[in-house]
Order: structure tokens, then sequence, then C-alpha cells
């Protein structure tokens, strides 16, 4: 499958489309790899975070990141533009027994709202889909005084290639990538049009800088192997905006059928392995 972080094209025109991941919210804690706890355990050092912080965590999607942050400060917010994100964020908060966050559908062009004035803010998998100068520079004035941002760079859909052995097979990500082009295209899909890559405009390293931040301070989370089922595979696929369900029409059935098919035959008893990537974690003041 193509990378879930690509570079909008702001100046030739992309805008924001409410379809971008229609339907795929029921599939995105099943079909995203879970932050692993070490992620907050290194940011509670290297920020410090006391627990009496206000998050503010932007293109929050389910809430995959603000549930893991929240137990270590006072409050959070979860802001995302998908409504359907925010009722699965809603949900997995109260079966997690997570109390302290606010979910707000706004977004990250909306800042800063009515929100009041956070000491972090997170942008993870999400910084890429927005304006992102006009981002940066409302989190900056947003953020209190020693306040401080965390850009997290993570691949959570899929591993990485490789001839390491491990428990399963690995999922066979070119065949679900060939299938996904045979039903949609060979240019990837975004919304209700077709993703283009924008010209050079800058490193986001630049972006921040220019918006006022200083640093980064650079963390690494290793990577892990982890155990996936059929299941979580196939939801992978839909949890992407290049193959949320609704590009399929009324091919999806056909579609899912195919994919199921393919995973049946590639995995161990629907088992497979991955070989998840390192996470990135950009500290900026």
């Amino acid at each position: 499958m193509p990378p879930e972080q690509p570079e909008p094209d702001e100046e030739q025109g992309w805008t924001w489309d409410p379809s971008l991941y229609s339907g795929s919210a029921r599939y995105y804690a099943s079909g995203r790899v879970s932050y692993p706890a070490q992620l907050a355990d290194e940011l509670v050092t290297a920020l410090p975070l006391d627990g009496s912080e206000l998050l503010l965590d932007v293109g929050c999607g389910p809430g995959s990141l603000t549930l893991l942050l929240a137990p270590h400060v006072s409050a959070a917010v979860g802001v995302d533009a998908d409504p359907d994100m925010l009722v699965v964020a809603s949900r997995l908060a109260a079966e997690q027994q997570v109390h302290n966050v606010t979910w707000r559908r706004l977004r990250g062009e909306d800042l800063p709202a009515d929100l009041p004035r956070p000491q972090l803010v997170t942008f993870a998998q999400s910084f890429h889909w927005m304006d992102r100068p006009q981002v940066a520079a409302a989190v900056r004035r947003m953020l209190t005084d020693g306040g401080a941002l965390v850009h997290v760079g993570a691949r959570t859909h899929q591993g990485v290639d490789g001839d390491s052995r491990l428990p399963h097979p690995r999922p066979p990500w070119a065949d679900v990538d060939a299938l996904v082009r045979r039903y949609l295209g060979p240019r990837r899909r975004a919304g209700q049009g077709h993703f283009r890559h924008q010209a050079a405009k800058g490193h986001e390293d630049d972006i921040y800088r220019a918006a006022g931040f200083r640093g980064p301070q650079q963390l690494e989370i290793p990577g892990r192997v982890v155990e996936r089922t059929a299941d979580d595979v196939a939801a992978a696929v839909y949890s992407l905006s290049s193959s949320a369900p609704h590009l399929f029409d009324d091919r999806l059935s056909a579609f899912d059928g195919e994919l199921r098919q393919l995973l049946a035959d590639a995995g161990d008893d629907g088992r497979f392995s991955e070989e998840m990537r390192s996470i990135a974690l950009s500290i900026w003041r």
C-alpha cells in the first residue's frame, strides 16, 4: 500500500474533502497498530510532564494518541474534522475508562477556535493533511509559555519489508496494493478525486521554524514485531484514505471478497506478523 503520509497539494488547489475518510473510522482502531506505551513514557520524561498539563491533539482520529497520553495530563482535547472518528474516540475512551478527554469536531485550520491555551500540542500522522503554515502559526500562538509541540512521525497501518524470519508470514501488501489499483485505478484516490502531490514547498522542519518554533529535539521509539489477524489487515486497508470503503461504491462487496481470499491464501491460519517501522518524535518549543 502507498504511504499514508503524503504532502497535500496546497499550492495547486488541494482542499479538504469531508469524504476523505468516509467509512474508515470503524476500521481505524483495529487496522492501525497501537502506539506503544514507551512513546508516552519517553514524552513524560523528555518534556517533562507532571500531570498538570492540558493536551491538544490535532487531527486525533479515534484518539489513538490522545488516549495514550491522557493519563499523564490533567485534561486533553482531541479535535478532528471527521465526526465518525470522534464517535469511535468517545466510545474507546468510555471502554478504557478515560474521563479527562473532550472531543471537538474541528479542522486544524479552525484553531484556536474557543479552546483554552494548551501546554502540549500533538500531531500524530495528521499534520500533512492541513494547511501547515497556517496551522503551525495558530498553534504557536496558542501554546502557553514554555509549552511544547510534538510531531509524531509513524506508519501504523503496515510494517516494513524485510528478510528477517518472523513467527508468521508478512501480509501480502504488494498483492493488496495491486488489487486496490485494479478496482480504483492507478492514481491514488483521495475523497471525491485523486491526490496530487505538491511541488516542493519546504520541509516540515522549515514550516515549524517559520512559525517561531525552536528545535527539534529528536526521540526514536524502536520498531517492534506484532501479530495481526486477517481482519486486522483488512481493516488496515479500509483505514486508508486511498482505499476508504466509500471509494468502492457498489463494488465494495466484490473487492472485500477478493481481499479476504487473498489474505486467506497468504496467512498462517489467518495470522500474520509485521515488523513495524520505528516512530520518530520531534519536540518543538
